[in-house]
């Protein structure tokens, strides 16, 4: 008796983080430049090539590099938040009565999403400015964003 109790406690256990299941603790993650081509290092140290979509932990922030020939660095902040889909998967953990499975999805990210996604950087020229490459901008097009640094 004692053993089919704990295994059935065991598999509530397991059953019971709602957005690890629903959601997983990894995300995809865009990364954009404008040019195309940029040398990108994420923090946590992965790179790529500018475009690019990489499969990242919800869980942590991290710092984004990007470097191309021509142009200044770039780096842009990501951050690690608590989002709706996220809260809806605590919500579940609740209402099964997972307070297990909510400890799981609080500690292990999969009720964050990385933000912002996609992640656009707008490259500068030497000595350029974002101001000057806002006034860059051709009549009726919307102004590049500036360099998040």
């Amino acid at each position: 008796m004692k053993l089919r109790l704990a295994g059935v406690l065991l598999c509530a256990a397991s059953l019971s983080a709602c957005a690890t299941v629903t959601r997983g603790t990894r995300q995809w993650y865009v990364i954009e430049t404008d040019p195309a081509g940029a040398a990108i290092t994420l923090s946590t140290g992965q790179t790529c090539t500018s475009p690019c979509r990489l499969k990242l932990k919800r869980k942590n922030a991290f710092t984004v590099t990007a470097t191309l020939d021509g142009y200044q660095e770039a780096t842009a902040e990501v951050d690690s938040r608590v989002r709706a889909g996220g809260v809806a998967g605590v919500a579940g953990n609740l209402l099964v009565g997972g307070i297990i499975g909510g400890v799981v999805d609080a500690t292990n990210g999969s009720m964050n999403d990385l933000m912002p996604n996609p992640l656009r950087i707008h490259m500068l020229r030497p000595g350029e400015t974002p101001s000057d490459a806002a006034a860059a901008a051709a009549p009726g097009e919307p102004a590049p964003a500036p360099n998040p640094q």
